[in-house]
């Protein structure tokens, strides 16, 4: 008996082990690469599609902003809810009153009063139940006239498509697809601020590549930026470096742009070719990737500034297909 007690018990914790591994290289895998940060209002809403990248993108997985969408009732939720009437109102507690009062009286002797009186409960309820009725019939506001004005019933005009093409970069000069919202561009972003993406894209790259703390707390939001200490700290703790250099924009062009009070958010999609690969700290010798030859990825980067400021700060990263 002990000997079985024990082996369950062995048994239990095994599986413990297990399921708190699957996590832990889970949760490591997610650090490399991946989709994290904040977009705003629309961190959980995919990003509009662009020329660069066409295909829908996921929503952020990995964020401290919290979701507002799961916190709001569903229809089913609202339509559940307790309705309103007589039953369900005075009346019902009305009723609930007299039965339960005759109840008292039974337990005391009296009981409903004989057949006379349970006739004479029924006529009294009926009564009260008519009158209720008909004054709720009389106060009950009154509906729209058949031809009235109804203020419930308009129509939205659609607004006017804009035009702005976005691209930058030397991935061609097609235009971009037309977008899921009525301006995708509502801080007018230019080639002055796309230029200041595609700079942000090589200097983020090579901070870093060098574990460069310091420019990393810069160019970032403190959010971003521990993503990428944490990154950072796991291949040390693991024993090996990230490589990267050679960054070039292959094609770029701007998703959308929006404000939330005082602070301005761009997201833009980029195509990029760059060297990167791992070596061991200790050797230098190359543990992943190819040391010679470029690859190509394409992100999703949304870059924030407060508004009347200059200076753009990375605030989230979404991988695309290629």
């Amino acid at each position: 008996m002990f000997a079985a007690r024990s082996f369950r018990f062995t048994s239990l914790i095994a599986c413990l082990v297990v399921a708190f591994s699957f996590i832990s290289v889970g949760d490591a895998e997610a650090r490399k690469g991946g989709s994290f940060g904040s977009r705003g209002m629309n961190t959980f809403n995919s990003p509009a599609p662009t020329q660069t990248a066409p295909a829908p993108v996921a929503p952020v997985q990995r964020t401290m902003t919290p979701n507002q969408q799961q916190n709001t009732p569903s229809p089913s939720a609202q339509s559940a809810q307790p309705r309103g009437g007589f039953m369900n109102g005075f009346g019902g507690s009305l009723v609930r009153g007299l039965f339960i009062g005759g109840l008292f009286g039974l337990f005391l002797g009296a009981g409903f009063g004989g057949i006379g009186g349970v006739f004479a409960m029924l006529v009294q309820i009926a009564m009260i139940g008519g009158l209720i009725w008909l004054a709720l019939r009389f106060f009950r506001p009154r509906t729209a006239t058949a031809g009235g004005p109804d203020v419930a019933a308009y129509e939205r005009r659609p607004a006017a498509k804009p035009d702005f093409s976005g691209m930058f970069g030397s991935g061609g000069s097609a235009a971009r697809p037309a977008a899921h919202k009525a301006n995708p561009n509502q801080l007018n972003i230019g080639m002055e601020d796309l230029e200041k993406f595609e700079s942000m894209l090589t200097r983020v790259q090579a901070a870093f590549a060098g574990e460069n703390y310091a420019a990393l707390r810069t160019l970032t939001t403190p959010e971003v930026m521990g993503y990428l200490s944490e990154e950072l700290a796991t291949n040390a703790t693991n024993g090996v470096k990230n490589q990267v250099s050679d960054v070039k924009l292959l094609q770029g062009d701007l998703s959308e742009s929006w404000r939330e009070g005082q602070v301005e958010y761009a997201t833009v999609a980029m195509r990029y070719s760059a060297v990167d690969y791992m070596v061991d700290r200790q050797t230098g010798a190359v543990v992943e990737g190819d040391a010679d030859t470029p690859g190509e990825s394409t992100e999703i980067w949304t870059f924030i500034r407060n508004r009347g400021d200059g200076d753009w700060r990375l605030s989230a990263i979404q991988e695309a297909s290629n």
